[in-house]
């Protein structure tokens, strides 16, 4: 992908994903109209922020810096009230708006902070991790953590625009880059083989930041969701406009990876907790004669030449199975998630037999007992 790149989301509002490298430019003119503007950033990415703020300072811009936590410490509702008495200091009017430069949780706390401030203002995604341009900073979801789950107070709020400088993940940390990964692969279980091919095919390539399949592969991510929310935006349909489930299926890994988070923190990546999510939810498939053993072995052998987890520890179960009574997918008492009928034929599967679950669990952990066995 050597020129840029424009991919186009239907949501309540419409915007663009640009994709490139060196492609900051495109900013200003998505806070066209606005007087001022807060920059949300964690502190490693200060100087990246300061050199945002000179070029919107430039373009007529009073500009406010907002340093926030680093990861998910910063996704607490302390910190979103810490960001609103900032706008409020500053002013901020609803003609004003916001930028999210970082990671995932950098994205989702902006994008919070802005839809609920007077009742939702402009934000401008600058995702700068993997993880953040095919996953987090597009699609609209925004949210802060709770001590009873993760992304369980939050708001649809579409941006205004996302920018996703692929030049940034030349400094991102390795375990960084292959955490992100996951959501990658994740859109081609569900939706796009061509990912999983180019994946088999040269791992290495697919996680090189100066190659050109890397940028192909955010492209092709970025187009998938992009397709999914503007038939869903609000994760409301029961199907999409082809018949295949809607914004659920984005989901995918997600219901056990949650509780994998919570179990663990916060202090696992996102992208390694989906990673045994994903296995987790093949073996339960396939438990229940949804997907075939081999195509199971098809999960745990991409994700581990990318180096991602397949495997949790043993003895949890009870713990894990409780976080994902608590997740945001579950209705009422049933549990609910999204399995495979195959690759990129993917289903909701509400209430599954507990021995199914339990015999999943006890793949993904060696541990017998969870199965009964």
């Amino acid at each position: 992908m050597a020129a840029d790149v424009t991919v186009a989301v239907r949501a309540e509002r419409d915007y663009d994903v640009v994709i490139g490298r060196d492609v900051r430019g495109h900013i200003s003119a998505m806070l066209t109209g606005a007087d001022r503007v807060a920059i949300l950033h964690p502190a490693a990415l200060a100087a990246s922020a300061d050199s945002l703020r000179a070029e919107l300072a430039d373009s007529g811009l009073s500009v406010t810096m907002i340093e926030i936590p680093d990861a998910e410490e910063a996704k607490t509702a302390d910190v979103a009230a810490r960001c609103w008495q900032a706008l409020g200091a500053a002013g901020f009017t609803r003609s004003d708006a916001v930028v999210g430069l970082g990671g995932g949780a950098t994205t989702d706390l902006a994008g919070f902070v802005a839809a609920t401030w007077l009742r939702g203002i402009r934000v401008v995604q600058v995702p700068t991790t993997l993880l953040g341009m095919v996953d987090a900073a597009v699609g609209g979801k925004t949210g802060i953590n709770t001590d009873a789950g993760k992304n369980l107070v939050g708001a649809f709020w579409s941006p205004s625009g996302v920018v996703c400088d692929v030049a940034a993940l030349a400094t991102l940390p390795r375990r960084d880059l292959l955490a992100g990964m996951a959501e990658v692969v994740k859109v081609g279980f569900v939706r796009d083989t061509s990912i999983l091919d180019d994946v088999e095919a040269d791992p290495s390539a697919a996680t090189d930041p100066s190659g050109e399949l890397l940028p192909d592969l955010i492209r092709r991510a970025v187009q998938v969701k992009a397709d999914v929310v503007s038939a869903d935006f609000r994760e409301t349909s029961a199907t999409s406009g082809d018949g295949s489930i809607g914004r659920e299926v984005l989901n995918y890994g997600h219901t056990f990876g949650h509780a994998v988070e919570r179990r663990e923190g916060y202090r696992w990546r996102h992208g390694d907790a989906i990673s045994v999510g994903m296995v987790f939810v093949a073996e339960l498939a396939a438990a229940g004669g949804r997907l075939s053993p081999a195509e199971v072995a098809r999960h745990r052998s991409i994700l581990s030449s990318l180096e991602l987890p397949t495997h949790y520890a043993p003895g949890h179960w009870d713990e894990l199975a409780a976080a994902m009574a608590l997740d945001k997918k579950s209705r009422g008492s049933l549990l609910r998630f999204v399995v495979l009928d195959g690759i990129a034929s993917p289903s909701v599967w509400a209430g599954p037999d507990p021995s199914f679950l339990q015999a999943a669990y006890a793949a993904v952990s060696g541990d017998r007992t969870a199965s009964g066995g």
